[in-house]
């Protein structure tokens, strides 16, 4: 132990002459913090776009020849159809809620939410076992109408768009409500005092305003619909996502993966760029939040229209894939819990439980960074930090295992003269590529609360620890640490939660072994086994439901 001393103090002058020789702007230790997480998700992304910028020609003449095209056409019809219907749901249902009164809306204000806490992959099967040929819809359309030729395919474009817009409505609705709230009955009322109707007034008026919040909610639908990989797979609807995973892993070739990645990832800055220019553009103010009292009471017919609605909507989207996956939970429950469901559960909880820890003590560092030093270079780290949620899983998993393979070959070059190690994986194939890919994808969603409640703590809190001798660290763990709970608390559920829905960075970078309960659903929907599907469904289906119980309790959801 000594000696481990003596070791230390006599590095210590290295290290700090290194420290010295760096340039001034790499000096502070949480500007290094802040380039340390950028670097985790700027590297994978500039390994996939690098591909793009060194083409194979057979590779690519290989994917114009036969997959480039379709590619590009099913991901269009899927990014329109998808931005329509959940502009339509979520807009018209937010107005609703928000501003208009009518029977039911206090309890359908929330229960809209309840669809997010379903995969979109876990009611893509549901669907598709309720509605195709051989379901029990299809079945009792043909013993009572003798035919059921007229019904129309779920395994279609409008099949998968269908199923993709229940999924990601609450996205927009969440954020249009917000946005009509704060807005409440005056808006109208001051387009109704300039002779606009209450309609005219809705479109030329309200919706402008909320225009913003509307953008919003829309791109993160986008950006889900271009990640999605499992409802797409269990459609057998090819997308970029579908494709990058089958050259991987059906083609082994991950060369040819790699440049499918890199469109996507230009696909996905488009969209940045465009939500980015829509907004810079928009000046907005809001008139003050809305009372009850102020509502627009809708009456007869109109009142149980918008009643009606909201429930088919909620009925539709989660009660009953909710019902269903019981059912069949129910029916194969003694056969599939054993052991390996256990195993499935316990690997699931495992990850997401390390992940969510890493990624919420790595989102407090970062928005501490951010706090210390209110720089340019800084703020541009911690939003290149924050861009992974943008990205498809796929393109992290391809640009992690791409960068990790080369780690690996490198140590094993520098190792092996020194001790002997024989030509074989260091780190490829262990849970380090899972981890790095999955903090990398969700630090927007543990930063994000984090950030929120480090803005509200003052400055001169800051100020008086330091009078007091207090040093960063120490300020970090004993001052803004403790204060910080509740948005530490909300960044490890989200994360949590995604994690353990998360597809496939799962699927493409877990070690030998390491299934859990989202590619135990995978591997039963590729066989068609759809009850064998439901019961690790159904735990993830109520492990989502905590978001939705936090926001209800905390998002004034109820008002």
């Amino acid at each position: 132990m000594e000696t481990v001393k003596l070791d230390y103090i006599r590095k210590a002058p290295k290290l700090s002459a290194f420290l010295t020789s760096l340039p001034a702007i790499f000096r502070d230790r949480w500007r290094l913090v802040a380039l340390v997480f950028a670097t985790l998700v700027l590297i994978p992304v500039l390994v996939v776009i690098s591909s793009f910028f060194h083409p194979e020609k057979e590779v690519w003449q290989h994917l114009y020849q036969h997959v480039l095209g379709d590619l590009l056409l099913n991901t269009l019809w899927l990014v329109l159809g998808v931005g329509a219907s959940t502009l339509l749901l979520g807009v018209s249902l937010g107005w609703l809620t928000a501003v208009c009164q009518f029977p039911g809306r206090r309890i359908l204000s929330w229960a809209l939410l309840l669809p997010i806490a379903i995969p979109a992959y876990v009611t893509a099967f549901v669907f598709i076992g309720l509605l195709d040929f051989t379901g029990p819809l299809q079945g009792w359309l043909r013993e009572a109408f003798g035919s059921s030729d007229w019904f129309p395919r779920i395994r279609s474009t409008g099949g998968v768009i269908l199923v993709m817009s229940l999924a990601l409505y609450p996205y927009v609705y969440l954020l249009a409500r917000n946005a009509f709230a704060t807005q409440g009955k005056r808006a109208l009322e001051a387009a109704q005092a300039l002779g606009h109707s209450r309609t005219s007034g809705f479109f030329r008026v309200a919706l402008p305003m909320a225009r913003p919040w509307i953008v919003g909610g829309l791109m993160l639908a986008l950006m889900e619909t271009l990640a999605d990989f499992g409802t797409v797979s269990v459609f057998n609807y090819d997308t970029f996502t579908t494709a990058i995973y089958k050259t991987w892993f059906g083609m082994f070739s991950l060369d040819a993966a790699s440049q499918l990645a890199s469109l996507l990832v230009i696909i996905v800055f488009v969209l940045l760029i465009l939500e980015q220019v829509s907004r810079s553009r928009m000046r907005y103010t809001q008139a003050g939040r809305h009372q009850e009292t102020g509502r627009i009471q809708l009456k007869g017919v109109a009142a149980w229209a918008a009643t009606l609605f909201a429930v088919i909507v909620v009925s539709v989207a989660f009660i009953v894939p909710l019902v269903q996956l019981l059912i069949w939970a129910a029916n194969v429950f003694a056969e599939d819990f054993d052991s390996r469901y256990l195993g499935f559960l316990q690997h699931t909880l495992m990850l997401a439980g390390i992940a969510a820890v890493i990624t919420a003590v790595g989102a407090l560092l970062l928005s501490y960074a951010a706090r210390r030093n209110n720089d340019s270079l800084t703020r541009t780290c911690v939003r290149i930090a924050t861009i992974g949620y943008a990205l498809p899983g796929t393109v992290l998993a391809v640009g992690v295992f791409v960068a990790i393979a080369w780690l690996d070959r490198t140590l094993l070059q520098l190792l092996q003269p020194i001790m002997q190690i024989e030509a074989g994986m260091l780190l490829q194939g262990s849970l380090l590529i899972m981890l790095v890919a999955y903090m990398a994808r969700f630090m927007a969603v543990g930063f994000n609360p984090v950030d929120s409640a480090m803005q509200r703590l003052p400055l001169s809190l800051d100020d008086v620890s330091r009078t007091l001798g207090v040093g960063s660290l120490t300020m970090l763990r004993r001052v803004h640490a403790p204060i910080l709970r509740g948005g530490m608390v909300t960044a490890l559920i989200l994360v949590f939660v995604d994690v353990m829905k998360e597809m496939p960075i799962t699927l493409m970078t877990r070690p030998f072994g390491w299934d859990t309960l989202a590619v135990r659903i995978f591997e039963m929907t590729s066989e068609g086994e759809w009850e064998r599907a439901a019961l690790p469904a159904v735990t993830l289906v109520l492990v989502g439901l905590l978001p939705i119980i936090f926001l209800s309790r905390h998002g004034n959801l109820n008002e």
